[in-house]
């Protein structure tokens, strides 16, 4: 089912039972799984954030991957998944992304994760299967989290975590003013 204001771009494939709700973007190098629901709003294929410095000018970097949605996955109003500068963008079979989720190019999120609102997942990270992010919570670019990892609301995750668990990490607020 297509919903009013959608709109399927080049090379976009929408799986067999999939909903697209309402003003949902499908931009390039879509494809969507069996019973994918997705919210109004989302933006799944467009340009990753690739840029390289060159003479003291950006360039932008071809963005030449696509975006791959397992079975069974739901994703959030307002959320975006850019596609890959080489690879794909990879969400496996029943992943929960809730409202207003930024996940970056070349991103792969494993089977059954959820992840709450207003998650940022930088480019190239690896989220591993049965995981949870709580909201508003940050993931670094490059950054590998095993499979069964559980991250708390509001967390910066700046390494790698390769052992199953619970983890938080919490800034103090200060006074910055001058």
């Amino acid at each position: 089912l297509v919903g009013p204001g959608c709109v399927i771009g080049e090379d976009c494939i929408v799986g067999a039972g999939s909903e697209l709700v309402a003003r949902v973007t499908l931009v390039r190098r879509v494809r969507l799984g069996q019973r994918v629901l997705i919210h109004p709003g989302a933006v799944l294929g467009a340009d990753g954030f690739g840029l390289a410095m060159d003479h003291g000018h950006w360039l932008k970097v071809p963005q030449l991957g696509g975006v791959i949605v397992g079975d069974d996955c739901e994703i959030g109003a307002n959320t975006t998944i850019d596609r890959g500068a080489l690879d794909d963008t990879v969400l496996e079979d029943d992943v929960r992304l809730d409202n207003q989720i930024q996940i970056g190019h070349n991103v792969r999120i494993g089977a059954h994760t959820a992840m709450a609102g207003c998650v940022g997942v930088a480019g190239s990270a690896k989220i591993g299967a049965h995981c949870t992010v709580g909201g508003g919570a940050v993931v670094l670019g490059h950054l590998e989290l095993a499979d069964h990892v559980h991250i708390s609301a509001a967390t910066v995750v700046t390494r790698s975590i390769l052992k199953p668990g619970q983890y938080s990490g919490v800034f103090p607020i200060d006074d910055n003013a001058s």
